[in-house]
C-alpha cells in the first residue's frame, strides 16, 4: 500500500485526512486548506495567479492569457517533490484552471527518479464522486472505511432527494460574476435534487460563460451565487463591486424579490469533495427553507444578499 502520498487536488487532500492517512501524506497544495492540518503540510504546487490581490476580471484575464500562449496556471516545486519522493500521486483531469493538471503531473514525473503509482479524480457528478471514494478506499487499503464514507454520503442525498416537494422554484447557479459564467459539472444535479429546477446549464457540462441576454429570458426565481473558489465573504465584496448598483442587474426579477443568495463555493462547491454533500444540504435550505429549515448546515455557508435599490 502507498506510504508515501502526495496529493494535487485539495477534495483528495480532505479524502485522505477523512481516510485517517494523513501521516503518509508528504506533499499538498496551495489551496489544500481544509483540515487546517493541511496546512502544514509541505506545499509542492502553487499558482501563478494570486486570487487574494485580483479582482474577478483580472483573474478571469489572466487566467485567459495564460491558457492562450500555452502557459501553465500552477508550478511544481521540485526541491520539494524530490523530498517527498511519492509512491503515489493523486490528480484531475476535471478543470485545468481550477486545479493541478496533466502539464504538473508530466512535470512530477520527470523529475521523480522512481515513477509513482497515478490516480486521477475526474468526477463530474454526485455518483462519480462517491465512486472515487470506492476507489482510493482500494487503492489505500482502506474499502472498509470508504464503505463507511460512502454510506453515511448516500444516506444523505436520499434525506434530500426523498423528501417531498410542493412547488420547485427555477434556479440560476452562477459561477463567476465578471464575465459571467454558469455553474457546470455537479451544480445542476444538485439543484434538481434540492429540490430546484436547473436552469442554462446542464449535469456533467463544463460550466461556460454566460450572456446576461441568458439570464434575462431563463427568468430565474432563485440566484445562487458561487463564484470558484471564494467563500461568502469575497462572493458578497466582489457583488458590491460589480453587481450592486448595475441597473440592468437589479431588473431581474430575483433580484427585486431579494432571492440572490452568496455559498461558500470553496468550500462546499467548487471542488468534487465529499463536503460536497453539505453544498447540497445548503441549497435544499436556500431552495426549500420551509422544508429544510431545521437541516444543520455549517456557519456562514450562505447568506441571502439584499437589494437596496
Amino acid at each position: 500500500m502507498p506510504k508515501r502520498i502526495v496529493s494535487f487536488l485539495p477534495s483528495a487532500t480532505e479524502l485522505l485526512y477523512e481516510f485517517g492517512v494523513q501521516n503518509d501524506l508528504f506533499g499538498v497544495t496551495h489551496e489544500c486548506k481544509f483540515p487546517q492540518d493541511a496546512t502544514t503540510k509541505p506545499r509542492i504546487i502553487n499558482s501563478v495567479i494570486n486570487s487574494d490581490e485580483l479582482t474577478s476580471d483580472q483573474i478571469n484575464t489572466m487566467t485567459c492569457r495564460l491558457l492562450n500562449d500555452g502557459k501553465d496556471i500552477f508550478t511544481v516545486d521540485e526541491e520539494k517533490i524530490r523530498e517527498a519522493d511519492p509512491d503515489l500521486i493523486i490528480a484531475q483531469e476535471t478543470c485545468e484552471v481550477c486545479a493541478a493538471h496533466t502539464n504538473q503531473v508530466n512535470k512530477a514525473l520527470q523529475i521523480l527518479q522512481t515513477k509513482p503509482i497515478l490516480y486521477s479524480m475526474d468526477p463530474h457528478n454526485l455518483q462519480e464522486i462517491i465512486q472515487s471514494v470506492i476507489e482510493l478506499g482500494k487503492i489505500l487499503g482502506k474499502e472498509s472505511k470508504a464503505r463507511e464514507i460512502t454510506e453515511s454520503l448516500e444516506k444523505r442525498i436520499d434525506g434530500i432527494r426523498n423528501s417531498p416537494k410542493n412547488k420547485k422554484p427555477k434556479v440560476l447557479a452562477i459561477e463567476w460574476i465578471e464575465p459571467f459564467f454558469t455553474a457546470g459539472h455537479w451544480i445542476p444535479e444538485m439543484i434538481e435534487i434540492a429540490g430546484g429546477v436547473n436552469t442554462i446549464s446542464k449535469m456533467g457540462e463544463h460550466s461556460h460563460r454566460l450572456e446576461f441576454s441568458e439570464i434575462v429570458k431563463a427568468d430565474p426565481d432563485i440566484i445562487i451565487m458561487m463564484p470558484c473558489g471564494f467563500d461568502t465573504k469575497r462572493t458578497i465584496l466582489e457583488y458590491n463591486n460589480i453587481l450592486k448598483k448595475d441597473q440592468k442587474w437589479n431588473s431581474l426579477r430575483a433580484v427585486k424579490e431579494n432571492k440572490v443568495f452568496a455559498v461558500d463555493a470553496n468550500s462546499f462547491f467548487s471542488k468534487p469533495s465529499i463536503r460536497t454533500i453539505e453544498g447540497l444540504e445548503i441549497l435544499a435550505k436556500v431552495i426549500q427553507p420551509k422544508k429544510f429549515k431545521n437541516l444543520k448546515v455549517s456557519d456562514e455557508s450562505f447568506f441571502r444578499i439584499k437589494n437596496e435599490s
